[in-house]
C-alpha cells in the first residue's frame, strides 16, 4: 500500500461522554446509594467507640502498628485472619448472587468507580451546565477566559474530592483526630502523605477523565459476569418487538406499522457508558437503568406505555413475542442458582458468627525449644524449654497462672518470676519462657516422648485454655 493511502488505524481517540441529566426512580435510587456509600466512607473513621483506657477509641480501625483490626465491639488479631478471609468469601458470593439475579447491578449502583464518577459528573454539571453546554465547551477550540475559568474551577473541585478521598482512607489506619492534626501541622508520617497523594491522583484521573474506560478496559468483571448469568437473569434490555420499526411521532399521532420507539436518542444521551441499549446486550452496559428513566419519560410524553426499555430476562422474550405476559419478577430471582448462592453466603456468615461467639478471651500457643531439645541438669533431672505466647484480649491487665497436666513428678517454672503466675498487659500477646523439669528417675526414655498439656488460667475470671505438647529426654 502506498504512503498516499495509509492503512486505517485499529484504534480511535477516546471521545468524552457527557451524559444528559435525567430524573426517575432509578436515578433517585442511585442518588440515595451514592449518598449512603460516600457518607459511610467519609464519616466512619470519625465514629468513636469506648474500649477502655488502654485501647483505641476509634470504632473502625486497622491498626497495622499493633497488628489489630477493630470493628466496633469486635477485635480481630493476626492469627484470626480467617475472619477477614470469610468476609472476602461472603463478598464474592454476594457479588455472584446479585449478578445472577440482576446482572451488573453492583457495577451500576455501588461500585466505587461508578459512585465517584457520578459525583464528578454532578460537580461537572453544576459548573459547566448540562449535556449540550458541556458539549459546546468541549468542542470550542479557542481557550478563552470563560473556558479556562470553568475548567480550573471544575478541576479544583475534583482535586478537593480526591484529596478528601485519600484523606479519609488514611484515617482508617490511625486515630482520625490525631492524624488530622498531624497532617495539618505537617507532622504526619511521610507514608500518610504519599498515600493521600496516590489516592488523590487516582481518584482525580479515574473519576474525572478515565470514567467508562476503567469499566471497559481495566475491570475484569465485564468479562467474568457471563458465567454468573443465564436466560433468567434480569438485566436492562430493549423490547425491539414493540419498538421497531422506529419513526418520529408526536403525542396523539398514530402511525400505521410503526413501533413505539421514536428514535429520540434519549436513552443514548443519558448513558454514562455511551452505548445504545437498542443494539442489544453489550459488555459495556453496567445496568444502571438510567436509560429506563429516560425512555419512560419519553413514553409518557407521547402517550405510550412505559417499559420499552426495562429490566427483563432473556426467557421473557419468547413469551412476550407470543403475546403472553412476562414471568413474575420473583420467579426470576428465586431460582436454583440464586438460592444456592444465598445458601452458601448464609452458611459462611453463620459460620463466622459462630466462630466469633465461641472464641476465647484468653489463648496460648506453645513452641518447644528445638536446639537443644532437652538439657540434663547437674542433679540428673531433665529440663525442656518452651516459648509460650499468652494472649490477653481483655481491656485490662490480667494475672495468668500456668500449670501442666501429665507426669505427676514433673514441675513447671517461669523465667523471670519465682511463681507460676505472670501479669499479662491488656490487649497484648506476652511471650513467656517456660521450663518443665522431670526428676532423674521420672525422665522419659530417649526412644520417645511424654505428652504434656500446658494450661493457663485467668485468675480474674476463671477462664482457662490449654495446648498439648511433648516432653523430650533420656533415661538415667
Amino acid at each position: 500500500m502506498s504512503d498516499s493511502n495509509p492503512a486505517p488505524s485499529l484504534y480511535a481517540a477516546r471521545e468524552p461522554i457527557f451524559p444528559r441529566r435525567v430524573s426517575g426512580p432509578f436515578r433517585n435510587l442511585k442518588w440515595y446509594i451514592m449518598a449512603v456509600t460516600l457518607g459511610i466512607y467519609y464519616l466512619t473513621p470519625w465514629i468513636r467507640w469506648d474500649r477502655g483506657p488502654s485501647l483505641p477509641d476509634q470504632a473502625v480501625l486497622l491498626d497495622l502498628a499493633n497488628r489489630r483490626f477493630y470493628f466496633f465491639w469486635i477485635e480481630i488479631w493476626p492469627h484470626e485472619f480467617y475472619f477477614v478471609a470469610g468476609l472476602l468469601i461472603m463478598a464474592g458470593l454476594g457479588l455472584f448472587l446479585f449478578t445472577s439475579a440482576l446482572g451488573r447491578v453492583w457495577c451500576g449502583y455501588a461500585c466505587p468507580q461508578t459512585v465517584w464518577t457520578d459525583l464528578f459528573i454532578l460537580v461537572e454539571r453544576w459548573i459547566e451546565g448540562d449535556r449540550n453546554a458541556r458539549l459546546r465547551l468541549h468542542r470550542q477550540k479557542k481557550l478563552d477566559f470563560r473556558k479556562a475559568r470553568l475548567r480550573i474551577t471544575k478541576w479544583a473541585a475534583w482535586f478537593l474530592i480526591g484529596l478528601a478521598t485519600g484523606g479519609a482512607w488514611v484515617f482508617y489506619f490511625a486515630d482520625a483526630p490525631t492524624l488530622a492534626y498531624d497532617l495539618v501541622t505537617l507532622n504526619a508520617h511521610p507514608i500518610a502523605y504519599s498515600t493521600m497523594l496516590v489516592l488523590t491522583a487516582t481518584t482525580f484521573l479515574f473519576g474525572g477523565f478515565a470514567r467508562e474506560q476503567i469499566c471497559i478496559y481495566a475491570c475484569p468483571w465485564p468479562r467474568i459476569q457471563a458465567a454468573m448469568m443465564d436466560e433468567d437473569t434480569l438485566t436492562v434490555g430493549y423490547r425491539d418487538w414493540r419498538g421497531e420499526p422506529r419513526g418520529k411521532l408526536k403525542k396523539g399521532q398514530v402511525a400505521e406499522g410503526q413501533g413505539d420507539c421514536i428514535d429520540c436518542m434519549a436513552c443514548v444521551n443519558v448513558c454514562p457508558m455511551g452505548i445504545d441499549i437498542r443494539d442489544g446486550q453489550q459488555m459495556e452496559c453496567i445496568t444502571c437503568a438510567l436509560c429506563i428513566d429516560a425512555c419512560d419519560d419519553v413514553m409518557a410524553k407521547i402517550g405510550k406505555p412505559r417499559g420499552l426499555i426495562d429490566y427483563m430476562a432473556l426467557s421473557d422474550e419468547a413469551q412476550e413475542r407470543a403475546g403472553k405476559p412476562p414471568r413474575n419478577i420473583w420467579k426470576h430471582i428465586l431460582r436454583p442458582r440464586t438460592l444456592m448462592y444465598t445458601g452458601l453466603w448464609s452458611l459462611v456468615g453463620v459460620g463466622l458468627l459462630f466462630a466469633l461467639f465461641i472464641r476465647a478471651d484468653i489463648e496460648l500457643t506453645v513452641a518447644p525449644e528445638r536446639n537443644p531439645t532437652y538439657v540434663t541438669l547437674s542433679d540428673g533431672s531433665i529440663r525442656n524449654t518452651y516459648d509460650v505466647r499468652l494472649r490477653n484480649k481483655h481491656g485490662e491487665e490480667r494475672p495468668f497462672q500456668l500449670s501442666i497436666k501429665g507426669d505427676a513428678a514433673m514441675r513447671i517454672a517461669l523465667e523471670g518470676t519465682e511463681g507460676v503466675t505472670v501479669m499479662v498487659p491488656a490487649d497484648t500477646a506476652l511471650l513467656q519462657r517456660v521450663y518443665i523439669v522431670a526428676p532423674k528417675d521420672a525422665a522419659p526414655s530417649s526412644a520417645g516422648s511424654t505428652p504434656v498439656r500446658i494450661w493457663v488460667e485467668d485468675l480474674s475470671s476463671g477462664e482457662r485454655a490449654h495446648k498439648d505438647t511433648s516432653f523430650n529426654g533420656k533415661g538415667s
